[in-house]
């Protein structure tokens, strides 16, 4: 492995299925965006597990595997000339070879089912396995995505009590890229105390909640509004079950990012509501940032 060409690499995991295409030319903006190396990996499992006679997209070989990167390398020269491309055929469990690429990589990018559709596998294992223990940022396009018209705006999932180390660097880095509106959505679910009477504490009314809220999420925005005026920066607080008022959030919007630590991280809920609406319903692609992450360029 070439460590100077692996750092800042895209990588996206393919597999001779119909739709990889998309998921390859969104991996291929990406790098381009980043001015980055695009790297294809493909996992060769050997020996061959006994359902894969039974997948025809996979390849079972590194002579085959080689010709599938060479196709997608093809198409990804004519749109983007400029992205240079590199393959990377390794042998394994697919999971394990992007975690393993995440530490020297600037993105890792999946397809919503497997890992780019990976057909032997159960819908999203391997990109929740990737977005759980990632290094760096996953992201997760559902099929089809990159042909739906998107408004120009990136949204992030924040909460003001446990904002994740890099999550808020890695949006605006992603807004600005492109060009977008950043929309920070927090939803405002810890009850707000007037204080105590004779039968008990006593709640804020919906208003003075917002208002409370409102004026939690300003303060954090603060310093990105003067770090950078000419980003269209947007703070908006819900009042409904986080992973719902980010789903509705993404609708239409070019991408979603979300931290994978915190209350409605992804790492400590895996398993649970959110992870599960968010990543699986979410109606847009899906940045999932690593607290560890240091704002790199975002796309």
């Amino acid at each position: 492995m070439d460590g100077r060409r692996m750092a800042g690499a895209v990588v996206v995991g393919v597999v001779d299925t119909a739709e990889q295409r998309p998921l390859v030319r969104y991996a291929a903006e990406e790098a381009n965006r980043r001015g980055a190396v695009l790297r294809f990996l493909h996992a060769v499992e050997w020996p061959a597990p006994p359902e894969a006679a039974e997948s025809p997209g996979r390849g079972a070989t590194a002579e085959e595997a080689e010709r599938l990167i060479a196709s997608f390398a093809e198409s990804v020269a004519q749109q983007f000339p400029q992205v240079e491309v590199v393959p990377d055929v390794v042998s394994g469990p697919p999971a394990r070879a992007l975690v393993d690429r995440s530490s020297q990589s600037a993105m890792i990018v999946v397809g919503h089912r497997g890992t780019g559709g990976f057909p032997r596998l159960p819908l999203g294992s391997v990109s929740l396995q990737v977005a759980t223990h990632a290094e760096c940022p996953v992201l997760v396009v559902r099929p089809g995505e990159s042909e739906e018209p998107r408004e120009n705006r990136v949204v992030v999932g924040v909460d003001v009590d446990d904002l994740p180390s890099g999550l808020m660097e890695f949006a605006v880095e992603a807004a600005e890229a492109r060009g977008a509106a950043l929309d920070v959505v927090y939803v405002a679910t810890r009850p707000e105390l007037l204080g105590t009477g004779p039968t008990g504490p006593a709640l804020m009314d919906d208003e003075a909640v917002s208002s409370s809220a409102r004026e939690g999420l300003e303060n954090m925005l603060a310093p990105y509004r003067s770090g950078h005026p000419g980003l269209d920066l947007r703070g908006h607080v819900k009042r409904h079950h986080p992973a719902a008022a980010l789903v509705d959030a993404s609708r239409r919007a070019g991408l979603l990012v979300v931290g994978s630590h915190g209350r409605t991280g992804l790492r400590r809920l895996l398993l649970g509501s959110v992870s599960g609406k968010v990543l699986h319903t979410a109606l847009c692609p899906v940045a999932v940032v690593p607290a560890a992450h240091q704002g790199h360029a975002a796309s």
